[in-house]
C-alpha cells in the first residue's frame, strides 16, 4: 500500500514528538534507545508493503502491548534509571519514566482504531511497537556488559525474555 505524503509527515512528526520528549525528560541514553525503535519502525513501515487486516495481527499486537506495559512496570519497580545511571555514568532523569512510557502506550493504543479505519499511521505505530520491543528491548541483555563485566539481572530483563519474541512474531505477521 502506498503511503500518502501527509501520512509520512504525520509519522515523522510523531517520531519527532516522542523523541523530543524523551531527550527533554529522560536524557540521552534512554531517548536514543527509543528513538532508534521509532526510526527503525519508520524505515520498515516505509519500505515494507503492509496491508494486513487487524484481525490477522491482533494477538501479537495485544500480547506485545500488554508485555510492554508489564516491562515498563518492572523497570519502574526495580529502578531501571538508577541502575542505568550506575552503569552508564549518567544522571537519573528528573521526571519519572513511567509517565513518558505511558505516553508511548497511549500512541500505541490507537493502533487498532487506525488500522481498522485504513489509516497508514496505524501501521507505522505498529511497526514502531514491534521494532522497539523486538530489537531495542534486547538492550536489557547487553547493557550491563557494555559498561562493566556485570552479568546478571538488569531491571526489565525478566519481562523482556517474553516481550522480545512476541514482538518478533508481530513483525513476522506484518510481512
Amino acid at each position: 500500500m502506498n503511503k500518502r505524503p501527509a501520512v509520512i509527515i504525520e509519522a515523522l512528526l510523531c517520531m519527532a514528538a516522542i523523541s523530543g520528549l524523551g531527550f527533554a525528560l529522560l536524557g540521552n541514553i534512554p531517548a536514543i534507545l527509543f528513538t532508534l525503535g521509532f526510526f527503525a519502525g519508520f524505515i520498515l513501515w516505509f519500505i515494507v508493503p503492509t496491508d494486513v487486516t487487524f484481525s490477522s495481527i491482533k494477538v501479537p499486537y495485544y500480547l506485545t502491548f500488554t508485555l510492554f506495559i508489564i516491562n515498563k512496570l518492572e523497570e519502574y519497580s526495580f529502578d531501571f534509571f538508577p541502575e542505568l545511571a550506575v552503569f552508564a555514568d549518567v544522571t537519573v532523569p528528573k521526571y519519572a519514566s513511567i509517565e513518558i512510557y505511558m505516553l508511548q502506550a497511549l500512541a500505541w493504543a490507537f493502533v487498532p482504531l487506525l488500522i481498522k479505519r485504513g489509516n497508514q499511521l496505524g501501521y507505522y505505530l505498529l511497526w514502531t511497537l514491534f521494532t522497539s520491543m523486538g530489537f531495542i528491548e534486547l538492550i536489557h541483555f547487553f547493557l550491563p556488559l557494555f559498561f562493566t563485566n556485570y552479568l546478571g539481572y538488569f531491571p526489565g530483563l525478566a519481562s523482556a525474555v517474553i516481550l522480545v519474541p512476541a514482538a518478533w512474531w508481530g513483525m513476522y505477521r506484518l510481512l
